[in-house]
């Protein structure tokens, strides 16, 4: 093959590896959370036929608590605009990319949750990466009285424990002040099924 030749091969396969590589970033699988809206009770918004109003994203709901895995996201603009024509003006999501999820599933084992005597593990997703980088733990309110405390944090996810008393709520509601961006909260169980939607979207 001559020399002109070879190099003309080369960059074909170097732009089709780049296509490749494009088309999986693109079509890889989100995570929408919502936040500040009533999912239970009359007149609530049912997630279930939420998800299958967005039947073209191929939409994943995950029980009751306004959590989505949506295997086919295309544009992030379209998504966000199918949103907000089905929820209320009120409402917030959190978008969150599902190879972070997996990435953190690789260390922490989320199948199993950690067995301390009246705390409950969560996992919070962040709407932007925090504009503040906390010294870990990050406990509220600080000191050895606290309420809520984040152990691990990435750039959108963080990973705590919190104990369970009426006083809690309001001290998870504290976690956008702290880390500077919008931050809605799920359970270690429902971050559990998240993450086996993911892996078996991804075939592992």
């Amino acid at each position: 093959m001559r020399t002109g030749a070879k190099r003309s091969s080369l960059r074909s396969g170097v732009r089709q590896r780049f296509f490749a590589c494009a088309f999986l970033v693109g079509s890889m699988a989100l995570i929408v959370l919502l936040r500040g809206i009533n999912v239970g009770g009359h007149r609530a918004l049912r997630p279930a036929l939420l998800a299958k109003k967005l039947g073209a994203f191929d939409v994943v709901n995950i029980g009751a608590t306004g959590t989505f895995v949506v295997r086919k996201p295309g544009s992030r603009a379209v998504l966000r605009a199918a949103l907000r024509s089905r929820l209320p003006p009120t409402a917030q999501f959190v978008l969150c990319e599902g190879r972070d999820l997996l990435r953190l599933a690789d260390v922490i084992p989320f199948d199993k949750p950690p067995g301390k005597a009246g705390t409950t593990p969560f996992v919070s997703f962040l709407a932007r990466r925090a504009r503040t980088r906390p010294v870990l733990p990050l406990t509220i309110p600080p000191g050895r009285d606290w309420f809520v405390r984040v152990t691990t944090l990435t750039d959108r996810l963080a990973v705590g424990e919190y104990r369970r008393h009426m006083k809690t709520i309001g001290y998870l509601g504290q976690l956008d002040t702290q880390l500077g961006t919008l931050v809605t909260t799920r359970s270690w169980k429902t971050v559990s099924a998240i993450v086996h939607v993911l892996k078996d979207e991804r075939g592992t």
